[in-house]
């Protein structure tokens, strides 16, 4: 099905507009995968963070490994790799790529806020933003899991990439 030009959301060259450089859409608006098989391989690594915020009462639950659900840091972290190997079966347009490595720290940045970082490294046609940002997202979801029955309020925050190397766009660096 082809989206009318009206309700596209894709600006249009015609329109004195710069179409944006969006990979996964074609020239109909239309949704595609990117086809990377003529790419090169190069070394790719990403990495992405989430924060989760709690009560005390949870965060010193974890502190003391003492969640009904077992340990919620070492769950969490298995969760994220699980994650960052399950991306192209949860976001549409991922292709799915060879994972060399993932690396899943965490870091309590006060009493009550914990932040989970997560490298994925990987030699191949295509990047892995989206592992690492699945990874990190996931593992906060999963502290909220393993700790709701303590704190319902939880917050998960903060999802973003922090780095990344390698590709024909070249690096990115977070400066905050």
């Amino acid at each position: 099905m082809t989206i009318p030009k009206e309700t596209r959301n894709t600006p249009d060259l015609a329109d004195g507009l710069a179409a944006p450089n969006l990979t996964h859409v074609n020239s109909s608006g239309e949704a595609r995968m990117v086809d990377v098989g003529q790419k090169s391989n190069t070394h790719r690594t990403a990495v992405a963070s989430s924060r989760i915020t709690m009560s005390l009462d949870a965060a010193n639950a974890i502190r003391a490994n003492s969640i009904a659900k077992g340990d919620c840091l070492q769950v969490a972290r298995i969760a994220a790799i699980q994650a960052s190997k399950q991306t192209s079966v949860l976001i549409p347009l991922c292709h799915m790529i060879l994972i060399d490595s993932v690396d899943v720290q965490h870091k309590w940045l006060s009493d009550v806020d914990l932040e989970w970082q997560v490298t994925v490294r990987s030699t191949g046609p295509t990047g892995v933003e989206m592992e690492s940002l699945t990874a990190a997202s996931v593992a906060a979801l999963t502290v909220y899991d393993m700790c709701k029955a303590i704190d319902r309020s939880m917050t998960i925050s903060s999802i973003m990439l922090l780095s990344k190397k390698g590709g024909v766009r070249g690096d990115f660096q977070r400066n905050e």
